[in-house]
């Protein structure tokens, strides 16, 4: 197929072209190359998409709506994995205006290029982020998520209702996908598993909020990109039984479907610190803080939807993924 990937430079983004590519589709990937984290990461993920004759780059802002509109109608793709955003929570409290301009004027877009060119399926990232306040465990698509706790997650909670209503008023299959905290090699210097790892080797303490009780989901590379790829390949069905009595909000009678993606086995964070430790053979200086505005304090994916339509299943152990993430660490960062 013709494929679409939006953040092609990203840390999934990357990973899923490379699959994609090695299956035989053909990928257009777009990304603005910003200067969120290290650009050079960025150009040495797509650096090993360039020995496909498969694989086109463009760089491209996906808030340029003239961009946007030139690209789907010069390209006629068949689907759109949209991947392409402003992440991280935290970022989101100091920078709200980066979160509208990427991930609700650029998330339209890619809405109008797959309405007026006739995509066959639309996946887009949603995030494990938009169940905000609610505690109730493992976070179920199937409860309501109406009280977001940052900008970045009712960005992503707007995300699948822009979805739906397109879904609704042009029988736009839509996907959305709200992955759980992701980890493995390439992944982004923002997150915890590289920000600790950079410290532990340099002797630095790392911070640890929330006094190390946390609960993450932490979900291997490999094993979403799998997930995912199952995702794009199957577009959303309208779901027959749905009914205004009694609304799920996983499903609609327009061709609508939200899946939460993730590892459906929370770790403690100090238990992933432990392990990280033991990879690396140096103990960490932890630095004790409280939580942050806008995090939450545990996040547990209910993936038995996922499971059931798409036969995903995480396979990876956290020590099997901690263990192949510092082995790239150490070889991308030249440590010996």
């Amino acid at each position: 197929m013709k494929i679409l990937v939006t953040g092609a430079a990203g840390f999934i983004g990357s990973s899923l072209s490379l699959k994609l590519l090695e299956r035989g589709d053909e990928i257009i990937g777009i990304d603005n190359l910003n200067d969120y984290y290290d650009v050079n990461l960025k150009l040495a993920r797509l650096e090993r998409l360039q020995d496909y004759d498969r694989f086109t780059f463009i760089k491209l802002e996906i808030a340029d709506r003239s961009a946007v509109e030139d690209l789907f109608a010069r390209e006629q793709f068949q689907r759109v994995m949209h991947l392409a955003a402003q992440a991280g929570v935290r970022y989101s409290i100091t920078h709200p205006h980066a979160y509208i301009d990427s991930n609700i004027v650029g998330f339209i877009n890619i809405l109008e290029g797959c309405r007026h060119n006739t995509v066959e399926h639309l996946a887009y990232a949603s995030s494990s982020s938009v169940y905000g306040a609610n505690t109730r465990m493992p976070f179920s698509v199937h409860d309501n998520v109406d009280h977001p706790v940052s900008l970045y997650a009712a960005s992503k909670k707007a995300n699948e209702l822009m979805a739906h209503t397109y879904s609704h008023l042009y029988k736009l299959p839509t996907t959305g996908l709200r992955f759980f905290t992701v980890y493995g090699p390439w992944g982004r210097p923002d997150m915890s598993p590289f920000l600790f790892a950079r410290n532990i080797i340099d002797g630095k303490p790392i911070d640890v909020f929330n006094y190390g009780n946390h609960r993450r989901d932490f979900t291997y590379i490999d094993d979403i990109v799998e997930g995912v790829i199952r995702v794009i390949d199957q577009p959303a069905q309208a779901n027959t039984d749905w009914t205004s009595e009694t609304p799920d909000p996983a499903s609609s009678f327009a061709p609508y479907r939200i899946y939460n993606i993730g590892n459906n086995n929370p770790v403690h964070l100090l238990t992933f610190i432990e392990t990280l430790e033991k990879c690396l053979g140096i103990e960490a200086i932890k630095n004790l803080l409280p939580m942050q505005p806008g995090d939450v304090p545990d996040t547990y994916a209910d993936v038995s939807d996922l499971m059931h339509d798409f036969g995903y299943k995480p396979a990876t152990l956290l020590d099997d993924g901690i263990k192949n993430f510092v082995e790239w660490y150490k070889d991308f960062h030249k440590i010996t």
